[in-house]
């Protein structure tokens, strides 16, 4: 049984220490396969020896033939082009992994802007389309800038006081009242993406309480 699973994506590879501890420290380690070359320049650093991750997923067209009969042993190939490398590796991790209660997704930004804003909106797809808390499972995006995770209703979160924290949503009916900011949201419409960005923590502990079950995207830099 695995307890944390690490995913990551072919964006910028983690460089700072928590993400990096985040791999580390992992139950069971998937690469997206573009990713699974920038694994292996890291391996050692991180782990102190070369290691290979636990799965590569995707469709296999970012690696050479040569290195896919290499590594064929720990490869799982997914066709479909319906959803991205880190979508199916997600799917992946739900129908397969059983225990995980910390799923981290790593390396999905940094590089291109159209992967990088693609990447992060999934994540309120996957609270949407899936019912994870009841499976008990918190998924959380982790760069080495921030964390960030999608909410489908009210909530409270110890972040610290001075903390910055962005809100965005695609529902411009939504209302999140907030306590423990420095800049209270009562009163914002989300009709475009900076709206409820670039706020503070004005205490350790911040609740934003849902107007309507939802989806809105919170990110802790």
């Amino acid at each position: 049984m695995h307890n944390t699973a690490v995913i990551i994506c072919d964006g910028k590879f983690p460089t700072t220490e928590y993400p990096r501890y985040l791999i580390r420290t992992a139950d069971f380690i998937i690469c997206c396969d573009g990713a699974l070359k920038k694994f292996l320049r890291n391996s050692k650093a991180i782990f102190g020896t070369e290691r290979l991750p636990d799965r590569v997923i995707g469709d296999m067209d970012s690696l050479s033939p040569s290195m896919q009969s290499k590594y064929k042993d720990i490869l799982i190939q997914i066709d479909e082009q319906e959803h991205n490398d880190q979508t199916k590796a997600f799917r992946w991790v739900l129908e397969n992994l059983e225990g995980i209660s910390q799923l981290y997704i790593l390396g999905a930004t940094g590089e291109r802007e159209d992967h990088t804003i693609g990447n992060i909106s999934l994540l309120m797809e996957y609270a949407r389309t899936f019912d994870l808390e009841s499976m008990g499972i918190r998924v959380e995006m982790v760069t080495d800038h921030g964390t960030i995770f999608a909410a489908t209703e009210s909530f409270e979160m110890d972040c610290g006081e001075g903390r910055a924290v962005s809100i965005f949503s695609p529902d411009n009916s939504l209302r999140i009242r907030s306590e423990g900011l420095v800049w209270p949201t009562d009163d914002v419409i989300f009709d475009n993406w900076w709206k409820a960005t670039l706020n503070k923590a004005s205490r350790d502990n911040v609740r934003l309480e849902f107007s309507h079950k939802s989806i809105a995207l919170i990110i802790l830099n």
